[in-house]
């Protein structure tokens, strides 16, 4: 009875941590196959440890040149969302026009449809325009792609400031671009920052939609697709690992900020 009343009482962090392990295990087995030395063409099977990758990454040809495509592609898509994203979030929360309700259901559109479907109607797009896929219509596609969920993030955070410290700001004589800079724009910065990081995965990792209006243009995610047909590297396990220590490392970092700050308001 002991250990089912201890199993009662903590079940809910036991299912947590369950839940937590199944989401990292194919973090793990990535991590441990970057150190494999495959026998054949497939890294699917342990064979021997070996730290060849780790001291090649770059050994494959076009591996590097994908990943700094991807890299640079998400970083513009990145900027470019983010700034268009919180723009839209103030115009939604902030000011009244006509069929603003529209606008409000249209820009979470691209949230709530299947990516093939935006990515053969920009494909669409391009063709009838006759813009040659490349780099550019990657970049535009993925702006579009991540909009709404810059917008999103951006918006709720705008909706849940106290427009009083605003007014403070005024009846302090500050001018709208001193009271937006210093009162504004720190308050919304979470928000901007949240959906600035969304942006940059969802762009960095995204198949469907860059494989539609890529042309001849390979990013990282295509590279590693089409890997899988003919041979998968190690290096891929390689970059997919360094992503995901750089990931962890910057969540930690920010954890680490955010308690020294709680501190020094305490």
């Amino acid at each position: 009875m002991t250990f089912v009343n201890w199993l009662k009482r903590h079940l809910v962090v036991i299912a947590g941590l369950f839940t937590l392990g199944f989401l990292l295990l194919p973090n793990v087995v990535v991590t441990v196959f970057s150190f494999n030395n495959p026998k054949g063409r497939f890294n699917y099977e342990w064979q021997e440890f070996s730290t060849a990758a780790w001291t090649d990454p770059c050994g494959v040809a076009d591996l590097c040149g994908s990943l700094s495509l991807s890299l640079q592609i998400a970083l513009w898509a990145t900027l470019g969302a983010t700034v268009l994203g919180a723009m839209i979030a103030f115009a939604l929360v902030r000011y009244r026009f006509r069929a603003r309700g529209a606008v409000n259901s249209l820009i979470f559109l691209p949230m709530a449809m299947p990516e093939v479907v935006m990515a053969a109607s920009l494909l669409t797009l391009f063709l009838n325009m006759g813009v040659q896929l490349g780099f550019w219509t990657i970049l535009i596609a993925h702006i579009m792609f991540c909009l709404s969920f810059v917008v999103t993030a951006v918006k709720a955070r705008v909706m849940s400031m106290d427009p009083k410290l605003e007014e403070a700001a005024r009846d302090l004589y500050a001018g709208p671009f001193q009271t937006f800079v210093r009162v504004t724009l720190p308050i919304a910065a979470p928000g901007i920052a949240a959906g600035a990081l969304l942006a940059f995965a969802l762009s960095f990792d995204d198949f469907i939609i860059t494989n539609f209006n890529a042309g001849s243009t390979v990013t990282f995610p295509m590279f590693v697709w089409g890997s899988a047909q003919r041979g998968t590297p190690v290096q891929i396990n390689v970059i997919g690992t360094a992503m995901f220590v750089i990931a962890v490392l910057f969540v930690l970092a920010s954890m680490v900020l955010g308690s020294r700050r709680k501190r020094q308001k305490a």
